[in-house]
């Protein structure tokens, strides 16, 4: 964070200074709500969860070296009070990236938020320092603590928000004010909260609505090719850039195709000019998000050809999103285990199939979670998908909704063994462990709470070896 006075601080975010024998004591290092990870010079955010509160681990912060405690109540050592320390946070946010005038690109959408910040980052980079949310940090208090990381020289800040509902978006565009808004699409995740994919457009066009107008620098990035995104232009001052494969697109991609491995490769057209791209990355998907990225870039004043070399060289920052593994005998696995939807399962299975021509592929499914009235039908769809992709092998993982996958295969022409049920991630792991062959793909998917992870590093780390 920029170095601020606890005095500066406490008058940010109207609170009581506590303990403190000198408010001109200065923070000069990260903003933190993790004890272990306060370093010299930190403010530690004590925040009262519902199993391990914050305040409890004051003491042990400064003793560590942190110059504060931002606190809702005091706690025997330095601390500014406030009766709301979430709130308290995003008042510091908001007013350190005002102090800053860093340009702020916020993005939403029902997938691949997180990748596609990912590749944002990788591009803007290299136009200046960038700082950006890490994994998907991207509720009231990662945004904030993300916003408080940038520094000095930050150029970019460049932050993922999400929502589980109507004013969330609002709320954290309020706390960071974008410049450059970019909504990727509108799909199912979380529908079962929000009641249906209309109510998700409401929420996701929030971020249109928060920027500032064209003659003010306003810039809103849409997705040409999903109806509900394009109709976002309506909900804006905003100039708009669109992304995509349609005609209309601002930015857009021809001639899209899969290598052999399964990575996208389709040739960038920009206003300043076109040039080919093959991605690292798996799966067609990540065509759009990689389009998303390029209108970013190119608004910033990178040239085509500059956007599509980045393209070609960007990774995965963030763990377990198509994560590629190929190990020593030949077995490749691919961890997409930090969540799903049934948007993204889709991908998934189109990458795994396009990956695993002429080998045998597995895909390890479990649920996908907050679908409501919608679960049954989606669950059944994936089990679907699978068969009319020809998968060879498939294991639905856990409970109700698991079954409803294995259902669908069975239901859609699976036979004998090609699609199994079982109960947890060490049943899944056992029944590989017995039948995984040499040469395998095996894709593992579902939502964070499935814990389906705990199958991928069992593959990645050779527990599970092909026979």
């Amino acid at each position: 964070m920029i170095p601020l006075t606890l005095a500066e601080i406490a008058d940010v975010v109207s609170g009581r200074v506590h303990d403190i024998p000198d408010p001109e004591s200065t923070v000069t290092g990260p903003v933190v709500k993790d004890s272990r990870e306060v370093r010299p010079g930190a403010l530690f955010v004590a925040f009262a969860g519902a199993r391990v509160d914050g305040h409890d681990f004051a003491a042990r912060a400064v003793a560590d070296g942190a110059t504060a405690v931002l606190a809702a109540r005091p706690v025997g050592v330095p601390a500014i009070v406030v009766d709301d320390v979430e709130a308290a946070l995003g008042a510091l946010a908001r007013h350190v990236v005002r102090r800053l005038g860093t340009t702020v690109v916020a993005l939403t959408g029902s997938a691949g938020k997180t990748s596609t910040k990912d590749l944002i980052a990788q591009l803007l980079r290299r136009l200046g320092p960038t700082v950006f949310t890490p994994g998907s940090l991207n509720n009231e208090i990662g945004l904030p603590l993300t916003a408080l990381s940038a520094e000095e020289g930050t150029r970019h800040l460049v932050l993922e928000m999400g929502a589980r509902g109507i004013g969330h978006i609002r709320y954290l565009t309020e706390l960071t004010p974008p410049r450059i808004g970019v909504v990727l699409n509108v799909g199912s995740a979380h529908i079962g909260e929000f009641g249906g994919r209309e109510q998700i457009a409401l929420a996701k066009g929030e971020l249109v609505e928060s920027l500032p107008p064209a003659d003010e620098g306003g810039v809103a990035v849409l997705n040409a090719d999903d109806p509900l995104v394009r109709d976002m232009r309506a909900r804006t001052e905003a100039r708009v850039l669109f992304f995509g494969e349609a005609e209309e697109a601002d930015i857009r991609a021809e001639n899209v195709r899969l290598t052999p491995k399964g990575q996208p490769a389709f040739t960038l057209h920009t206003p300043t000019g076109c040039s080919d791209v093959t991605m690292r990355l798996y799966g067609e998907h990540h065509v759009s998000n990689a389009l998303a990225a390029a209108a970013v870039a190119h608004e910033l004043g990178m040239p085509a050809e500059g956007i599509a070399t980045a393209l070609s060289e960007a990774g995965t920052l963030s763990r377990w999103r198509m994560e590629v593994t190929e190990r020593s005998d030949g077995v490749t696995v691919v961890n997409d285990a930090y969540n799903a939807n049934p948007e993204s399962v889709r991908a998934a299975l189109r990458a795994l199939a396009a990956m695993g021509k002429g080998r045998r592929t597995w895909a390890v499914l479990g649920e996908m979670a907050e679908l409501g009235e919608e679960s049954l039908a989606e669950h059944d769809a994936v089990g679907r998908m699978a068969v009319r992709l020809n998968v060879s092998k498939l294991v639905a993982v856990g409970g109700r909704e698991a079954r409803w996958i294995d259902m669908g295969a069975k239901n859609e022409g699976s036979w004998g063994e090609e699609s199994v049920h079982v109960s947890d991630a060490q049943a899944a792991i056992d029944l590989l462990r017995d039948d995984l062959r040499p040469g395998d793909v095996v894709l593992v998917k579902a939502s964070r709470s499935a814990g389906l992870e705990k199958v991928a590093l069992a593959l990645v780390e050779g527990e599970v070896a092909g026979r």
